[in-house]
């Protein structure tokens, strides 16, 4: 067989894998049972209406063939209603919605359609370990803009360099903070200098806390003309193994996202639409309570720590491990699994993301056993 084509070849390794395997290992070796705060996987399900009207929908008959390669409109306008009534933002259902299997399926596709081969993509330092994954496939190179605490993870994009394009991620995963004040702004004056697109990786949008409210990308003036937010069904429904996203805004953009659907993908499952129509426009009681239990989550690991972590949003707590603490000491001495910072670029060293997408049981387990290796460092 011939060589592995070379965009094949420039795939990174895939972070999560690669630390599922660690996890793993470790798992299988003699001690007390492992916990694992290193995965973000909702364990939290959608409420019953929402599988209901997948039951329902998967009984038609009708159900089983093809739906339409770009979607059904009624699924489309659903989350355009939400963007209005929920985020103040305007949008066409028909020209400025693309549905897809899930948004990681997204920000490779936003990478293919924004930018060449030898094209630049900004991404902010920390960030999603898959961004990088896009740009491989692409071709492109990959420039880092630092997120620093000093200044509330906040990018200098004044500062940024030039690229195809900029992906952006608020709440932050792994950094759990909400976009600071101006920087939607500073990413609108970024595309339009460099005549070139934002991304906006919405996942945790409603995953917010301490009363802040969701917060949308394409509400800033001007960032439909330059940009476009991907959302997801998967954290705000815990809908996350049904495979279902958006992109949402830019006309253009979304029209490239379509054309690649047009010649990879046969539609996503009638009834699975149904069941995120159901999700979008029904009781939403549901979000609010697991907002609620992420919150009182995120404050049981907080008071295990000497410092309080700063988490606006999203189901992770991001800390800096103190001198002589590691995430593989963690692991070793206490069967503590989390995501070592490295992973998520350059300015994650020396930090850790834990995520408190497990049970109340689990965490509590997982601060008895922080502070104990805090202390054991502080000693």
């Amino acid at each position: 067989m011939r060589p592995r084509p070379a965009r094949i070849e420039r795939l990174p390794e895939q972070y999560f894998v690669a630390l599922l395997g660690r996890v793993s290992a470790a798992a299988a070796q003699a001690g007390p049972p492992l916990i694992d705060l290193g995965r973000g996987n909702p364990e939290l399900g959608p409420p019953p209406h929402v599988i209901e009207a997948l039951r329902t929908a998967a009984g038609y008959p009708s159900a089983h063939g093809y739906s339409p390669i770009r979607g059904l409109p009624r699924t489309k306008e659903a989350i355009a209603g939400r963007y209005r009534d929920l985020y103040g933002v305007d949008v066409d259902p028909a020209t400025e919605v693309a549905l897809i299997p899930g948004t990681k399926t997204g920000l490779v596709e936003l990478a293919l359609s924004l930018c060449d081969d030898g094209d630049t993509l900004v991404l902010p330092d920390p960030y999603y370990p898959d961004y990088p994954s896009g740009a491989a496939l692409a071709g492109a190179r990959i420039a880092t803009i630092p997120l620093r605490p000093d200044a509330g993870w906040a990018p200098d994009l004044d500062a940024a360099p030039d690229g195809a394009a900029l992906y952006l991620n608020y709440p932050s995963n792994p950094c759990a903070v909400c976009a600071p004040d101006g920087v939607f702004d500073a990413a609108v004056r970024w595309a339009r200098r460099t005549g070139s697109a934002v991304v906006h990786d919405a996942a945790y949008v409603d995953v917010v806390f301490d009363g802040r409210p969701p917060q949308s990308f394409l509400a800033t003036p001007g960032a439909k003309d330059v940009g476009v937010e991907l959302w997801s069904m998967s954290k705000t429904y815990g809908m996350a193994g049904w495979r279902i996203g958006f992109v949402v805004g830019n006309a253009e953009i979304v029209e490239r996202i379509n054309l690649l659907n047009d010649h990879s993908r046969v539609g996503i499952f009638a009834p699975l639409q149904a069941a995120a129509v159901a999700a979008l426009e029904g009781p939403q009681d549901s979000v609010a309570e697991r907002v609620a239990t992420y919150q009182r989550r995120r404050d049981l690991l907080a008071a295990a720590l000497p410092e309080p972590p700063v988490c606006e949003g999203t189901f992770f707590v991001w800390i800096q491990l103190p001198q002589g603490l590691s995430a593989e000491r963690l692991l070793a001495e206490e069967r503590l699994a989390v995501a070592p910072g490295e992973g998520f670029g350059p300015s994650g060293a020396g930090w850790a993301r834990l995520s408190v997408a497990v049970s109340d049981e689990v965490v509590e387990i997982a601060a008895e056993r922080l502070q104990r290796a805090f202390a054991a460092v502080a000693a």
